[in-house]
């Protein structure tokens, strides 16, 4: 350890020194000068300068309201392809590096185990870190990070579904310690690395969420396990909470930058058609945006700017003190191809969740520098916002540059592919407020009392997060009573009190008496987290639901739409009339009948492709339902949960629908085949889409059938089952092939599958 300490130290000098230019960037940066229009908007610029540019050159091409604010926290040589970050209860900042992520247009070697966690610290308190280590190296790009105790931290890596815990049992700042604390059943997507999980964020009801793998994760001791959320959760990169743990996903796939807000995930998705609308996709770059997947759909006819969002990653909920009043709250969206973060507006309207631009036609940050690829954001310690800039040339996935691609063409024309090993994090200011960054602290060291008092910190969610967290996990009974007080205390802010609850729920002691007080809490947001920790008590006390039901007259909508998704997996009688009696009595709620309809609707359709299933052989049983576990994975991103595409906030959906669908009821499948081995791009049935199917060939046979299997026997289609030899067959006749395929081009083929689907050759 002493030599790789040295070596360490190296580095952190070289840092150093590096970080000695970057301290004018803690003073206000003046913006290049920009020409404006009739209404004061920054005009586009059509002709930018693609060479890489300095971190304090950058941020005077990035462009903020009044007053205001980029400081520099952290560049390259001390960070290299940032995605992620996350500060432990001592305030050092952890940052997952995708070091191998696309170096070149087709992605050479980024299933290599090159790629870092690094562990940041200021220690001169003059908001720079100054200090890097290696916490973990030589790993396939990282992709979540969530900081436990005593130099814990669980990640999930590209490729796997499993949970890793790295742990530095010595206190140097690098782990020495790895784990597997949870083993997926389902192994991981093995061919794009998009698809795959991120987030892994601890929520308010201490369960810890992911989008894309269909689990919620729960720690018990040194072990996470797992809990199946049945209706799947949606993808892609990013995953936030607020104040009182609403979940906020997006699905890039699908070009939708928000979904499943409306109620928590494990009671099933629901995105009503207008929870926002086409105005709020539309997005308002200031740099004309060359390098977009879909090629001129998705650009403005007049400059050429990105006129939907299509990459969004890495949202977030400010929830700190060092910004303006009128932030908290908002929901903040990056868009790192438009070179853009969205902020939106979130509001409730008698239990419903509605989204919209905090500005007209135009964006709260947005760049001219087409590197500038913000992929995430949070709130840190301090009460500021954090913005994760990747600042790499190329972010589109190898699937969509391959050669001959419009974003190949693109990519080479700018040199976008050279921009490789950079990164920057930046920390949003304003000039009326001056984070106190020489204040140090370690709440690893504090007594759980200590911990307790975080809990009152109303002003900045991640004190309250954190405290929370760490009482959970240590489960120190001596600190119940406090808790139980708190909980009930009128005099107490609300958010201290639905703190309280949860963290004595974590602990396994929260007992009847409190929870039932806690029901006439003249605050209903309060109210809702008492129907909402309602589910857990059912599991122990028989008389629960009696209580809980005397919320059915309680005067808040979103008490009672709580209500409604607690009753739902209880199965029994008192819930059901409970149930039917809240949408009966409340008809202009405009969420409980919503809700319920959809759910019913699901379970219905279950039921049926179970009975279909059913009447298959077992090989061909064995297929389908492996399919249904992929799709739901994976292709719902872009086609829908019922096969019909996604439409939220549009009258379009992203991809062609499944259900129905002449090709997929076709009687030979060569067809989904070659499209699963090799994609499809270019216009379907006369309806262009903005998006290309990516090849999926990189999966094995059975996967292919399996998919092809479900989606052929589901949505209403009555093809046949398609088996793994088949797959086989076309494989090996296209094994050449290494360019996307148009629908005018598979019209046009000679079939090969000729002995069970050729003339005479009736399907299994």
């Amino acid at each position: 350890m002493k030599n790789n300490n040295k070596w360490l130290l190296g580095i952190a000098c070289v840092s150093a020194v590096a970080f000695y230019t970057c301290k004018s960037s803690q003073k206000s940066v003046t913006q290049y000068p920009v020409e404006r229009d009739a209404a004061g908007r920054i005009k586009v610029n059509m002709h930018p300068d693609p060479t890489p540019k300095s971190p304090e050159e950058e941020i005077k091409h990035i462009y903020l309201p009044k007053g205001y604010h980029l400081q520099l926290v952290a560049s390259e040589p001390m960070v290299s392809q940032p995605v992620a970050i996350a500060w432990d209860g001592a305030g050092r900042m952890y940052v997952a590096e995708m070091n191998t992520y696309m170096l070149d247009a087709d992605g050479t070697g980024q299933r290599d185990e090159k790629c870092k966690i690094k562990l940041l610290e200021d220690t001169n308190g003059d908001g720079v870190m100054d200090k890097m280590t290696v916490y973990v190296d030589n790993i396939v790009m990282p992709r979540t990070l969530q900081p436990l105790d005593n130099g814990r931290l669980l990640v999930n890596l590209t490729w796997t579904n499993d949970v890793f815990c790295f742990q530095d049992t010595d206190g140097d700042g690098v782990s020495d310690k790895k784990t597997v604390v949870y083993t997926s059943p389902t192994v991981g997507n093995n061919n794009n690395l998009e698809h795959q999980k991120s987030g892994l964020i601890w929520n308010l009801d201490n369960r810890m969420y992911v989008s894309y793998d269909p689990v919620r994760f729960t720690l018990q001791g040194e072990k996470v396990i797992g809990e199946e959320i049945a209706e799947g959760v949606p993808p892609q990169w990013g995953l936030t909470h607020d104040d009182y743990g609403r979940l906020f996903y997006s699905n890039a796939g699908a070009e939708v930058p928000a979904r499943a807000f409306q109620q928590n995930v494990h009671y099933g998705q629901l995105d009503p058609k207008d929870q926002f609308d086409e105005d709020f996709q539309a997005v308002w770059p200031i740099v004309t945006t060359p390098d977009v997947q879909g090629g001129p759909i998705r650009l403005r006819s007049g400059d050429s700017t990105l006129n939907h969002f299509t990459a969004v990653a890495g949202q977030s909920i400010y929830r700190g003190n060092m910004l303006p009043k009128d932030l908290y709250g908002d929901l903040l969206i990056p868009e790192p191809v438009g070179r853009i973060i969205r902020r939106a507006k979130v509001t409730n309207t008698n239990g419903k969740i509605t989204l919209r631009n905090a500005y007209d036609k135009q964006e709260f940050i947005a760049s001219t520098d087409i590197n500038f690829r913000p992929v995430n954001t949070a709130t840190g310690p301090d009460g500021s916002l954090y913005i994760v800039d990747m600042y790499h040339g190329i972010i589109q996935e190898s699937n969509w540059t391959r050669k001959g691609s419009f974003l190949r063409g693109k990519i080479e024309d700018k040199g976008l592919q050279k921009n490789i090993g950079r990164g920057r994090i930046f920390r949003l200011v304003h000039d009326e407020y001056k984070p106190d960054f020489k204040k140090k602290f370690n709440l690893y060291k504090e007594t759980s009392a200590q911990l307790v008092q975080h809990l009152t910190n109303v002003s900045n969610g991640w004190w309250r997060d954190e405290a929370q967290k760490l009482l959970v996990i240590r489960n120190d009974k001596s600190v119940v009573p406090t808790l139980q007080k708190m909980a009930l205390d009128p005099g107490a802010n609300h958010l201290t009190r639905i703190h309280a609850l949860w963290t004595l729920n974590g602990m396994g002691s929260l007992d009847n008496a409190t929870w039932t007080a806690a029901m006439k809490d003249n605050d209903a947001r309060v109210r809702k987290t008492v129907a909402w920790i309602g589910e857990d008590m059912m599991k122990t006390d028989p008389k629960a639901i009696d209580q809980l039901a005397t919320l059915m007259n309680d005067p808040d909508a979103d008490v009672r739409y709580q209500l409604l998704l607690t009753m739902r997996f209880v199965n029994s009688d008192k819930s059901k009339q409970i149930i039917t009696d809240l949408i009966k009595k409340y008809p202009n709620d405009p969420m409980l009948a919503l809700s319920q309809t959809s759910y019913e609707d699901k379970l219905r359709q279950k039921a049926e492709q179970a009975a279909r299933q059913a009447a298959l052989n077992a090989q061909s049983a064995k297929l389908v339902g492996q399919g249904q576990v992929i799709y739901k994975q994976l292709c719902f991103t872009c086609h829908g949960s019922d096969g019909k595409g996604v439409i939220i906030g549009g009258t379009t959906s992203t991809a062609p629908a499944l259900a129905g669908n002449p090709d997929v009821n076709a009687f030979g499948p060569e067809k989904l085949i070659r499209v699963l081995l090799h994609g499809l791009t270019g216009p379907i049935r006369g309806t262009t889409y903005p998006d290309a199917m990516p090849a999926l060939g990189g999966n094995d046979d059975e996967y292919i059938a399996s998919v092809l299997s479900y989606i052929r026997s589901d949505f209403g289609n009555k093809g046949s089952v398609v088996m793994p030899e088949d797959v086989a067959t076309v494989r090996k006749a296209t094994a050449s092939r290494t360019a996307i395929y148009t629908m005018a081009e598979l019209d046009t083929i000679k079939p090969v599958l000729r002995s069970r689907f050729g003339p005479g050759g009736p399907p299994r």
